[in-house]
């Protein structure tokens, strides 16, 4: 969407000029950069403020299905904007982001490094309706971030509370079967302040075995950079997707073994991105 806007700012120029004699003199040769830039905020506001507005009135007791299509439609139109306008640069290695199907459901499964870790991932997979598992903090302490997991499918997950916990594992298997979304989980369960690999909570891996869904292995690094870097310096963020593990190659494993299986693969990943 920052390329739309700058082609209609670019546009909207010479049309202002037609109505506007100023814009016609000599002296007035600096209008024009600054309409255009002006005309480029004005534009990146208006889209901030449609997405905030179209959040906030949503009720977290509401159904997620109603108004899926519209939701899902303003975050993929949304989250790059909002990835440009912090200036990350987003570097993709591994296997490319259309080797992964579009027309199944899955789980994928990533390290945590930041908050913006799932901004990194949408922005990767726009085609791929994506729900996050994310923790119960979220809901209590930033509403809209809930408000927007909700309707996309998200759910919330209590780390202390094993019952709780085993209800979002059913949830998202739910989700999964009904072909509503596909999930995605931080297997980690907390963000990782040294930016190394923690030990995996295996249970989620229950989802892909239950749903009996692929699994898309990923790793990222770098997003605890953004908040320091972005806007004004600018920021690189590596992102790797690994490998995507079908069914057939985890039948009759348990959760234990998917995760023995798939923490050496990300942790290689992760120290090959952190030491290119």
């Amino acid at each position: 969407m920052i390329y739309v806007y700058l082609v209609l700012s670019a546009l909207l120029v010479p049309l202002l000029n037609n109505f506007w004699p100023i814009l016609r003199q000599s002296y007035s040769w600096w209008l024009a950069p600054v309409l255009l830039v002006a005309f480029f905020l004005g534009f990146v506001i208006l889209h901030l403020a449609w997405f905030v507005l179209s959040f906030a009135f949503v009720s977290l007791k509401s159904s997620q299905d109603k108004g899926a299509k519209y939701y899902r439609f303003i975050l993929k139109i949304t989250v790059p904007l909002i990835v440009a306008i912090a200036r990350v640069k987003i570097n993709l290695s591994g296997m490319s982001p259309e080797e992964v199907p579009t027309d199944r459901e899955m789980l994928f499964v990533c390290n945590h490094q930041h908050d913006f870790d799932p901004a990194i991932i949408w922005s990767t997979f726009p085609n791929n309706n994506i729900g996050f598992i994310g923790k119960k903090d979220i809901y209590e302490k930033m509403p809209l971030i809930a408000k927007v997991m909700h309707k996309l499918y998200g759910l919330p997950l209590d780390r202390e509370n094993n019952r709780e916990a085993a209800k979002t594992i059913i949830g998202a298997i739910k989700i999964l079967k009904e072909k509503k979304a596909s999930i995605a989980v931080f297997p980690e369960g907390y963000t990782s302040k040294n930016c190394e690999l923690l030990p995996f909570r295996n249970g989620a891996f229950k989802i892909a075995l239950k749903a009996n869904v692929p699994i898309v292995v990923c790793a990222v690094n770098g997003t605890r950079k953004i908040p320091k870097r972005m806007i004004w310096r600018g920021c690189e963020v590596d992102f790797r997707i690994i490998e995507v593990i079908y069914p057939e190659q985890f039948a009759g494993m348990t959760t234990n073994e998917i995760g023995d299986m798939i923490h050496p693969k990300m942790e290689k990943a992760l120290e090959e991105l952190k030491n290119k």
